[in-house]
């Protein structure tokens, strides 16, 4: 699994609406581990793919590129954080 983050600058409560249209717009199941963060210059999205490779395609993609407009979220920033090794969550807990 590998960990990317987008990084959204602008109005935390526009960028944070814009988060959940966005989910809306996102098939049942399709996340693995997506955390959104509300930072003091936006907001950061961290998302998981199955690898680097799905990761670099689906970032750089049109179908990413019309979700993020769809949702009116603008361009974001993104970074390559790395392979995940490990991670705990706790059953049932989703907030």
């Amino acid at each position: 699994m590998y960990l990317g983050m987008y990084s959204f600058r602008g109005d935390p409560a526009e960028l944070l609406a814009g988060h959940d249209r966005m989910l809306t717009l996102l098939p049942e199941g399709q996340l693995d581990l997506h955390l959104c963060v509300q930072t003091e210059d936006g907001i950061a999205i961290l998302d998981t793919c199955p690898s680097r490779e799905v990761f670099d395609r689906f970032s750089s993609g049109r179908a990413f590129q019309e979700l993020v407009a769809a949702a009116g979220l603008p361009s974001p920033e993104i970074q390559h954080l790395g392979d995940v090794k490990s991670y705990v969550l706790p059953s049932g807990h989703t907030d």
